[in-house]
């Protein structure tokens, strides 16, 4: 049997060798192996300056001071550091978010909630964007911060962050972007852009699982309580003795990303529309949020009449999702696009498909044709 035609790059992207042959150097005892903080001998010199040569890279796509950077194990944990750290440095307050944020953003609302603070959850257009004026409505003279995440992690729908993190600028208030699916893809300056913290991970953009980073504003200084305690690394926000392998490659993977964009996002968007030509041939297909500004890899396709459950079984040979892969054990319809107004029927048989760096023309055109055979044998039983 050949291997599937992996179409889940949203989910996590395979570790680019360039990165692979980086981190390899920092592990074994020939390599640059040592704790970044033991600064008693030459092996911990050397391995803090590879975390701060990396720190440099991230900061870099960011256009933001490496000072800026904080270490984390990923971007879960920089969504917890941002919303968690903000609201106890300010003694509570009022929260903004919208309900298709990321699981990471939304259970750590829950956890706020139930620790007193109160929460508003904004609700999409149509085509899944977080509008300016739902976010305006729902500021109070007690908010504090305003979470929008950069690009929606299942449809790939890209919301207006220049003008929500403006409009939060005017009134005082933090704001934090989940930027895990859009960094690498989408420009993101941080100096031109009012956003004070951005969370952003290294296994979206053919780095290693496992390590991520937030992004603080020092110019004027934004206040983050720490949430993991012991030895005060990072500036006391987060620590934690360093991982020098994944951080280096984080930091080769975001470089190498910058790099390509622009040539390999119109190469990947390229391919993205030829699925959907081949697709589109089918009858009662949609694409969820289509009509809006999206990622140039993502596609996410309503089938009427099959249960995306089934489709997925039957389509063997492509590797996708029906969902966030931090949900996809649940049997409830998406909770995104319910969010946006699709039926449950049309979510129930919604697949989300993500193009990426190692997708060819030839993957392309198998995993068009295993969809139109599926949907259409499901059709046909049903």
């Amino acid at each position: 049997m050949s291997q599937a035609v992996y179409l889940d790059y949203a989910a996590t992207t395979p570790v680019d060798p360039a990165v692979v042959d980086v981190m390899v150097r920092h592990l074994g005892p020939e390599g640059t192996f040592a704790n970044p903080a033991s600064r008693s001998h030459l092996y911990g010199w050397l391995a803090e300056e590879a975390v701060e040569n990396a720190r440099r890279q991230v900061a870099d796509v960011l256009n933001a001071d490496p000072r800026e950077i904080v270490w984390t194990s990923g971007a879960t944990e920089a969504n917890n550091l941002a919303l968690k750290g903000v609201l106890e440095a300010r003694g509570g307050g009022h929260l903004v978010t919208s309900a298709i944020e990321h699981k990471a953003v939304l259970d750590a609302c829950k956890w706020l909630e139930q620790q007193g603070h109160k929460v508003t959850y904004l609700m999409p257009d149509a085509d899944g964007r977080i509008s300016l004026g739902a976010v305006q409505a729902a500021l109070r003279d007690e908010t504090v911060l305003v979470s929008v995440m950069h690009a929606n992690n299942e449809t790939g729908v890209i919301n207006d962050i220049e003008a929500i993190g403006s409009l939060c600028r005017e009134r005082g208030v933090l704001f934090h972007t989940d930027a895990a699916q859009s960094v690498g893809k989408l420009s993101l300056d941080v100096r031109a852009m009012p956003v004070d913290l951005v969370s952003v991970c290294a296994h979206k953009v053919y780095g290693p699982k496992g390590i991520g980073a937030l992004y603080v504003r020092r110019a004027p200084e934004v206040k983050v309580a720490a949430q993991i305690h012991g030895g005060g690394h990072e500036r006391g926000m987060r620590s934690g003795t360093l991982p020098t392998h994944q951080i280096v490659g984080m930091g080769e993977a975001f470089t190498l990303a910058v790099a390509r964009r622009e040539e390999e996002g119109q190469r990947i968007a390229t391919l993205r529309d030829r699925l959907w030509q081949g697709i589109s041939e089918l009858e009662g297909v949609s694409i969820n949020g289509g009509n809006s500004p999206r990622l140039p890899g993502h596609l996410n396709v309503a089938f009427a009449d099959v249960d995306g459950e089934m489709l997925l079984t039957a389509m063997n040979q492509v590797a996708v999702s029906s969902g966030s892969a931090c949900t996809s054990a649940s049997l409830e319809p998406s909770y995104v696009l319910k969010a946006m107004g699709i039926p449950d029927a049309l979510a129930h048989g919604s697949i989300r498909f993500s193009v990426g760096r190692f997708t060819s023309e030839a993957d392309i055109e198998r995993a068009a044709a295993c969809v139109v055979d599926a949907v259409s044998r499901l059709r046909q039983k049903g």
